[in-house]
């Protein structure tokens, strides 16, 4: 017998730690390979976290809601595979609906930046989907086989079913034939935990807040995708409540989105405003919302990068006359040729790109004492999501893509993001970072830069504004289309004269674009 240390496995470049979500067994339970153990979750995505070696649990080393650091050891299995002395290092390639968790062997390669550095840790490389396929005549090899005669799926159709979703399943005697009607907001369909948590609520009679849709054929149920996936389905949150009824009301641990900005008690004796500052009635009310898991450390990101990179940030303002004219102009007929929507975030995306080809400096990161000069051009771009919270996809090689390209990766990332089906890979690797302001109204920003990134830059509202121009007759007024452009970057390695320089190829790209471009 030998005893084998579980370790918190490494999630991505960025990520240094995870929350434990769930343990599904306990000290002296009996586990097997693979069995899926616990959830995990970070502020990208919720994952379940296998066993690597079959055996007893002898240790569990934290608890739910525990933040662990990458590489910690969270739990100890007892093996009779003499052949095992130690557990392999995972890298979870999954959803954010946790469907999919992949353990390879370990391949070592050289980091791709300039300077060839070697990361201390090299994480595995993910390889083809192993979650349970199902498919007739073969029944899955789980916990699930007692209803082994449920699992014949239609001739020539293939599902694919997590280890956690059959357990569910089992444990809350949905049959197979329920299990595939249920609409799947995974990755090609894949049904998720949430999809069928939802769908046990729906038959139990419990609405869940934000709860989606989960039946193809219940048209009925017009409601929004839930974005907390640890909701059990004996939990209910009550969006609305009385506050005259009580002086502060306490909401720990939501399950659900909760409004930022909750409702106040106000006038209602009439509509009208009071016109005697006397009749003014104060309660005192206030209302506690505890921050999600995902705003807790979107907020620890904020501080820790202002704390590690001293920021300076600088301001131009660039006339995007030309570049709006021949959007509108190429705008229906691109959608109808290409089958996307042409949007501003991959014309200016494409300028920001060309610029930084100019000044690498921009595009790299530090590493202790060194530079490290990125070779790929990786732009995420800040997307807000529906529960308020903010997310960055991330557009890889951004300067080997033309237009067509640029829009099909940016509402592609654009929609996932949305709809919560972004994978780890797609919010990881970014070397700069666009955030476009301008959407919700906003002239600048003064953005904090999302480490180990040296920059980002905010794009400000389009406004037209009467402004002078130089012409060969003088001096004239025009009505031009104008934007303020933003950048923060870290001064330890970026000085003014370099981001100010690249804010001006940023703007000659913006204004020099021609009103006859091909795309």
């Amino acid at each position: 017998m030998s005893l084998v240390d579980l370790v918190m496995p490494k999630l991505g470049e960025s990520i240094m730690e995870a929350t434990i979500l769930k343990w599904y067994k306990q000290v002296g339970d009996t586990i097997n390979l693979d069995e899926t153990l616990l959830d995990i979750a970070t502020d990208k995505v919720d994952s379940e976290v296998p066993s690597t070696v079959g055996g007893v649990i002898k240790e569990i080393l934290f608890g739910v809601n525990d933040v662990v650091p990458i590489g910690a050891v969270i739990a100890r299995i007892e093996t009779s595979d003499v052949n095992v002395a130690t557990a392999p290092t995972l890298i979870i390639e999954a959803e954010n609906t946790t469907d999919q968790v992949t353990p390879t062997p370990v391949v070592a390669e050289l980091n791709s930046t300039s300077t060839a550095i070697i990361p201390d840790e090299v994480p595995f490389v993910p390889t083809a989907n192993t979650a349970t396929i199902i498919s007739s005549p073969v029944a899955p090899q789980n916990a699930y086989t007692e209803l082994e005669e449920d699992f014949q799926a239609e001739p020539g159709e293939i599902k694919f079913y997590s280890p956690l979703v059959l357990n569910i399943a089992q444990s809350e005697g949905v049959s197979f034939q329920e299990l595939q009607k249920i609409k799947g907001t995974g990755s090609l369909g894949r049904v998720s935990k949430r999809d069928i948590l939802n769908y046990i609520a729906i038959k139990k009679g419990v609405i869940l807040p934000n709860m989606a849709n989960p039946i193809n054929a219940s048209p009925t149920a017009q409601v929004t995708t839930q974005t907390n996936t640890s909701v059990s389905t004996n939990e209910v949150v009550q969006n609305t409540v009385p506050l005259a009824q009580q002086e502060t009301i306490a909401i720990s641990k939501p399950t659900a989105p909760i409004s930022t900005n909750p409702t106040l008690p106000t006038n209602q004796n009439n509509t009208n405003k009071f016109s005697d500052p006397t009749q003014v009635i104060l309660t005192g009310n206030t209302a506690l919302v505890e921050m999600d898991r995902m705003r807790k450390l979107i907020a620890k990101h904020m501080v820790d990068s202002v704390q590690t990179s001293p920021h300076v940030t600088s301001f131009v303002e660039a006339d995007v006359t030309n570049l709006v004219l021949w959007r509108e102009k190429v705008k229906q007929q691109f959608e109808t040729k290409e089958g996307t929507k042409l949007t501003f975030t991959p014309i200016f995306i494409e300028g920001i790109a060309a610029a930084l080809e100019q000044f690498p400096l921009v595009n790299s990161s530090l590493q202790n004492d060194q530079i490290v000069y990125k070779k790929d051009i990786n732009i995420g771009m800040a997307t807000a999501l529906p529960s308020g919270n903010l997310i960055v996809p991330v557009i890889k090689g951004a300067n080997q893509m033309n237009i067509v390209g640029l829009s099909k990766a940016v509402n592609g990332l654009a929609n996932a993001a949305r709809n919560n089906q972004l994978k780890p890979a797609d919010t990881q690797g970014g070397t700069f970072t666009v955030t476009n302001v301008g959407t919700f109204g906003s002239i600048m920003g003064t953005p904090i830069i999302n480490q180990p990134q040296v920059a980002i830059l905010a794009l400000g509202a389009i406004k037209k504004r009467a402004v002078v121009m130089e012409t060969p007759q003088g001096d004239a007024i025009a009505i031009r289309h104008m934007m303020y452009l933003s950048m923060s970057y870290d001064h330890r390695i970026v000085d003014g004269a370099i981001g100010t320089q690249f804010l001006a190829a940023v703007v000659k790209a913006f204004e020099s674009w021609d009103l006859n471009k091909q795309w």
